[in-house]
C-alpha cells in the first residue's frame, strides 16, 4: 500500500501588499511641488530678491503691488522683446560763421599803436648800431610786422593798411639782409613805411 502524497495547492496570501512604495511616490510628488513653489517664490514672483537682479522692462515698483499675481509673474519672467534704444543725437546743422565785426578806428589804434611806436624806436636803435648787433632788433621788428598783418583793420582803411604793412615787411627784410652782410645800413625806407602806417591809424 503506497503512501498518499500531499497535494500542493497554490493559494494567495492573505497579507496585504506593503504600502511603503505608495508613500514613497506620494512623498516624491509632494517634494516636487514644494521645490516648484520654492523656485517660483525665489525667481518668478514679482519683487523676488533674485528676480530683481536680472534687468527686465517691467521691473517697476508698481509691478510688485499688482493685484494679478499671474499677470505680474508673466511680465517679470519674460523680458521685453525689443529693448529701448538710446535716441540718436540730433545732427547740429552746419552754419557759416558770422562775418567778423568791423572794429572801430579807436579800438584798432589801441591794438596796433604799441607796435608802431616800437617800430620807430627800434629803427633808431638799428641806425645807431654797428654790424650784427642790430640783427636781434630787426628780428623783433619783423615779428611785430607779422602781428600788424594779423590784426583785422577797419573796412575804411583795410585795403591801404594791408598794402602798407606788406611794404613795411619788405623794407624790414631788406634791412635784415643789409645788417647780416655788414654792408651800409639805411633805415630811411623802413622809417617811411612805418610812418605811413602810423598816419593811417591817426598816430
Amino acid at each position: 500500500m503506497t503512501e498518499q502524497q500531499p497535494e500542493y495547492v497554490w493559494a494567495y496570501s492573505d497579507e496585504k501588499p506593503k504600502r511603503g512604495r505608495t508613500w514613497l511616490i506620494v512623498g516624491l510628488a509632494v517634494a516636487a511641488v514644494v521645490i516648484a513653489a520654492l523656485v517660483f517664490w525665489l525667481f518668478l514672483r514679482p519683487g523676488a530678491p533674485l528676480a530683481s537682479a536680472t534687468p527686465t522692462a517691467s521691473a517697476t515698483p508698481s509691478a510688485s503691488v499688482s493685484p494679478s499675481a499671474s499677470a505680474s509673474a508673466t511680465e517679470s519672467a519674460t523680458p521685453s522683446a525689443a529693448p529701448s534704444e538710446a535716441p540718436e543725437p540730433s545732427m547740429t546743422p552746419v552754419t557759416t560763421p558770422p562775418p567778423p565785426v568791423d572794429p572801430s578806428m579807436g579800438a584798432f589804434r589801441g591794438q596796433v599803436g604799441g607796435w608802431l611806436n616800437d617800430a620807430l624806436t627800434g629803427l633808431d636803435i638799428v641806425a645807431d648800431s654797428k654790424g650784427s648787433d642790430a640783427v636781434p632788433v630787426v628780428d623783433n621788428l619783423r615779428d611785430d610786422a607779422q602781428r600788424l598783418a594779423e590784426v583785422p583793420a577797419p573796412s575804411s582803411i583795410s585795403s591801404d593798411w594791408n598794402k602798407a604793412v606788406s611794404d613795411y615787411s619788405g623794407r624790414l627784410t631788406e634791412l635784415r639782409k643789409a645788417v647780416s652782410s655788414g654792408s651800409d645800413v639805411s633805415v630811411d625806407a623802413a622809417r617811411v613805411s612805418a610812418q605811413r602806417l602810423r598816419e593811417l591809424v591817426g598816430l
